[in-house]
């Protein structure tokens, strides 16, 4: 069976293993990203060095990443913007090497052997701190004209239907919004508060996070039925940390009825599930991306 080298380098720790082609996770280890790209390297080299029998090596972290392989926009990991990443590393193995930015690869999980799989017009859409996403038309990557596909944090949003202001989606409907929002009503400090907590507080009938729930729960139907209508894609998966809870899906069906009891000539109900996939998304995406690049060199 072909294996294959993965890296997922986030901001506090680098995932890395050996990845089966039939999506089986052979080798699993952790370290603590270090704070310089030569220190990022050694453990890219050292690592590739004890395994020159694999297929290729793949790579996800954050940034707008070009084909090329010089990563854009700004992250956590500073030095990995501006060097060509991918050259570097080639420089020093003889390894393919692919490397795609973060939320791409967890779409690309999804679509090898997550929730879906077998589809070709999908959106992942994960929230967290901030709101991000992978589009996915006919089995491909949209990365856009910028790199910045499936940002969807950016759309603007009206939260006052008697107001003609609107926000960015990730300021109005992050987890981390939400958090600061209800810390704000308790008057409290909102690093004693998880997004987690606030539902568990909304079910035992906390009614400052029953309405911070109710809102955080529209927003994200708001959003979801643009870009149904937007993209038209097959199905719609939810990523990130407060996709656990069980609750979530049915929250914003609700929101979703009532926006298309409002609009009859909206017939389209969105497909809405959760991410299959979780803590190792990015190194199965990864290295989905990278099977792709080689067969398509054949």
């Amino acid at each position: 069976m072909n294996k294959y080298i993965s890296f997922d380098i986030g901001g506090t720790f680098i995932k890395y293993g050996i990845i089966g082609a039939d999506q089986s996770i052979l080798e699993h280890y952790k370290i603590k990203t270090p704070k310089t790209l030569y220190g990022l390297l050694e453990i890219i080299y050292k690592f590739t060095e004890l395994h020159m029998d694999a297929q290729g090596i793949a790579i996800s972290l954050p940034g707008a990443v070009s084909n090329k392989g010089i990563i854009y926009g700004s992250s956590a990991i500073s030095y990995i913007h501006g060097p060509n990443i991918k050259e570097r590393i080639a420089s020093a193995v003889s390894l393919p090497i692919y490397i795609e930015n973060d939320a791409n690869c967890a779409g690309y999980a999804e679509v090898w052997a997550g929730a879906a799989n077998g589809k070709k017009d999908v959106l992942v859409m994960t929230i967290g701190t901030g709101i991000g996403g992978a589009i996915i038309k006919n089995g491909e990557l949209h990365k856009g004209a910028n790199l910045h596909g499936g940002e969807f944090g950016f759309m603007l949003l009206n939260s006052n239907d008697n107001e003609m202001k609107a926000d960015e989606w990730v300021r109005m409907d992050s987890t981390l919004s939400m958090v600061r929002k209800v810390a704000k009503r308790k008057n409290i400090d909102s690093d004693s508060l998880s997004g987690e907590e606030i539902f568990t507080l909304a079910a035992s009938g906390d009614q400052i996070c029953l309405d911070a729930v109710d809102e955080f729960s529209r927003l994200l139907a708001i959003g979801l039925f643009n870009l149904q209508y937007i993209y038209d894609p097959e199905i719609i998966l939810i990523g990130g940390g407060i996709s656990a809870r069980e609750d979530l899906v049915g929250r914003i069906y609700e929101q979703l009825d009532k926006i298309l009891d409002s609009f009859p000539q909206a017939t389209i109900r969105p497909v809405i599930e959760t991410c299959q996939f979780r803590q190792n998304a990015n190194l199965l995406g990864a290295v989905y991306g990278l099977t792709r690049e080689l067969a398509s060199e054949v």
